[in-house]
């Protein structure tokens, strides 16, 4: 089914090729610049540290439901191994096979695809079987550290979380901006909390998966107004699924990937945060949230650190 014309007019709103030059490959990261970052640092007060990676585990947040997503499989190949030879130093290995968009994550712009086009109007078949991401691979990600801002939508409804229906609007946005007393601008990374990782904290997976509530397909012009440099939350599927539009499925991940080249997370762990936010009575802080570099990845786990 084609994509709808209402899809294609937000899609002309916000679309940045071009924007940072032909062969730009990291999109909306060009806005964190060197002032942003020294100005970020310069707000940290407590030094507090809060991370906001869940533990990458076998019984993680994926269900089977995304093909090939699996949860982290570790395996030990050496348990106290003395490789020099006996009475010698002895060490002990281990690996891991996983999705790399298994638990937290970022979804890199090499994602997702509409039309037979990526972000910049590079061909959805620069992706390939044997080398991944040929252009716009998740290696290509900036140092991602920026002032981070919490967008704290559960607690502006007085929720602990969003009900699955729930479509995060602008004025969520806009109310939960006014409750964190501060003004997103050019450079932050966003995050919205609604709540909906306390299904899976509280042991059931299922309900986590579906329904959720997420971003509404009117919220990429909201963040392309402000100029934003990346959007994470704590649900899976990022944006309300099912989706607010019947048959429109994953258009906020069109949007931000492809037309504004903007990274987006999920499975974020925001619910420490939140509680630290309130406590202190704010709601920005340094953010490092740098993907592993695996060349060709459309996207890579994190482990974001909030510091207050």
């Amino acid at each position: 089914m084609p994509l709808p014309q209402e899809f294609h007019d937000i899609a002309e709103r916000v679309n940045n090729w071009g924007r940072w030059g032909a062969d730009d490959e990291i999109g909306t990261l060009n806005l964190i610049t060197d002032r942003v970052v020294r100005e970020a640092a310069a707000g940290v007060r407590s030094g507090r540290r809060v991370p906001l990676a869940l533990p990458l585990r076998q019984d993680g947040v994926q269900t089977g439901v995304i093909p090939g997503r699996v949860n982290p499989l570790h395996t030990m190949t050496a348990i106290n191994q003395e490789i020099f030879g006996p009475g010698t130093v002895a060490t002990t290995d281990d690996t891991v096979t996983m999705g790399l968009q298994a638990a937290t994550h970022w979804d890199g712009l090499a994602h997702v695809s509409h039309s037979g086009r990526l972000y910049n109007n590079r061909p959805a078949d620069s992706v390939t079987a044997h080398a991944g991401a040929t252009r716009l691979g998740i290696e290509k990600a900036a140092p991602l550290v920026s002032r981070g801002v919490l967008l704290d939508v559960a607690r502006v409804h007085g929720a602990d979380r969003l009900p699955g229906g729930h479509a995060v609007t602008p004025e969520d946005l806009d109310a939960a901006e006014e409750l964190a007393g501060t003004t997103v601008r050019a450079g932050d990374i966003v995050l919205v909390r609604t709540g909906q990782l306390r299904h899976y904290l509280d042991g059931d997976r299922q309900s986590y998966a579906f329904p959720s509530p997420g971003l509404s397909v009117r919220t990429p012009e909201w963040f392309h107004a402000r100029d934003v440099a990346a959007v994470a939350n704590d649900t899976l599927t990022f944006e309300i699924f099912p989706p607010e539009i019947e048959n429109l499925w994953m258009p906020v991940h069109a949007l931000h990937l492809v037309e504004m080249g903007m990274l987006q997370g999920q499975n974020w762990n925001l619910e420490e945060l939140s509680a630290a936010c309130a406590e202190a009575g704010r709601h920005t802080f340094l953010l490092s949230a740098m993907a592993e570099p695996f060349v060709g990845g459309s996207g890579a786990p994190v482990a974001p650190v909030a510091i207050l």
